[in-house]
């Protein structure tokens, strides 16, 4: 045995790095082994597109090194205006990989509130759908700082403006699929910024660290029990809490990650069949949703599908 090499690495908190070989916790990881160990697994759905998990880890690359050719780096914040699309799922890593901060906005939210968690956040680069657009030109007009437009143009929504200088799938390719990033030193290093909405003031912004959304991640897949062979449906919002984390939980135990635009029982129904969803997530609201849909909307998709809602505990 080499004496040289230590066998565990020791890392405080208050000092930082001791051990010799030091490797930071991130969500990063989950996206690099998954597209290692099943290259050729399906990782996500929308619609008729299908992405591997190599290509989902090419397209995540691409927009790191396209945000990166735009000067994007360690601390800089990247904001996303987007439903539950490929998109949305992959700036999840392609704007940490360039040490960016990414802030998923919360679409419900007027034009006011997304200029003032813009300006906040100090935003430098705007990704947003175009089912947004009419929100999204007059917080153009509000914000005090300069800011890059991408545009998503979804195939499964028509309707809405193209803003931005260019669309996001042109964007992508300005980046290289085997962007590296620089390398993550610090595993407190922040991954994520989410903003209340405002309801008593102005939005509060709360951060996660790579450290933090690992170890939720993994907790998720303890708790619902996730694996290969999952198959998980977005039905509850991404750019909530960043899908309660799942947004990295599901790639972590190479799941598969089912898309959705709109919360819609005649969407949920058939979809849980066609594509043999195993879990979800959702608030109350949208379970109740599900539980007094029509008739005609209901689907028998004959197996039991795991529900992860939140519940509130008597005091």
């Amino acid at each position: 045995m080499n004496k040289d090499v230590p066998l565990l690495t020791i890392y405080d908190t208050d000092l930082g790095q001791v051990g010799a070989n030091y490797v930071p916790l991130t969500p990063l990881s989950f996206l690099q082994r998954s597209s290692t160990v099943y290259p050729d697994k399906t990782a996500v759905i929308h619609g008729d597109q299908r992405y591997s998990y190599h290509e989902f880890a090419d397209r995540c690359r691409r927009l790191a090194g396209a945000l990166a050719a735009h000067g994007i780096g360690r601390g800089d914040t990247v904001s996303v205006m987007a439903p539950n699309i490929p998109a949305m799922l992959e700036a999840h890593y392609g704007v940490p990989m360039t040490g960016a901060v990414l802030n998923a906005l919360n679409y419900r939210l007027d034009a006011a509130t997304i200029s003032f968690i813009l300006d906040h956040a100090q935003t430098k680069v705007l990704i947003t759908d175009r089912e947004f657009s009419e929100t999204i030109s007059q917080v153009i007009k509000n914000v005090k700082h300069p800011l890059l437009v991408i545009d998503i143009d979804d195939p499964l929504y028509e309707g809405g403006e193209l803003l931005g200088e260019c669309d996001y799938e042109s964007f992508l390719m300005r980046g290289e699929p085997d962007f590296g990033g620089p390398p993550l030193e610090d595993e407190w290093q922040a991954i994520s910024l989410n903003y209340t909405s405002g309801t008593t003031g102005n939005p509060k912004g709360v951060v996660y660290h790579h450290r933090g959304a690992y170890l939720n991640a993994l907790g998720q897949i303890l708790a619902f029990k996730l694996s290969e062979s999952s198959i998980y449906l977005w039905t509850l919002p991404m750019f909530h809490c960043n899908g309660w984390t799942y947004t990295w939980g599901v790639t972590a135990a190479a799941g598969t990650h089912v898309c959705l635009r709109r919360v819609d029982p005649a969407l949920i129904f058939p979809m849980i069949k066609q594509y043999g969803v195993t879990h979800m997530c959702g608030a109350p609201i949208v379970l109740n949703m599900l539980v007094h849909a029509p008739a005609e909307q209901r689907v028998d998709f004959g197996r039991t599908v795991d529900v992860a809602t939140r519940v509130r505990l008597p005091e």
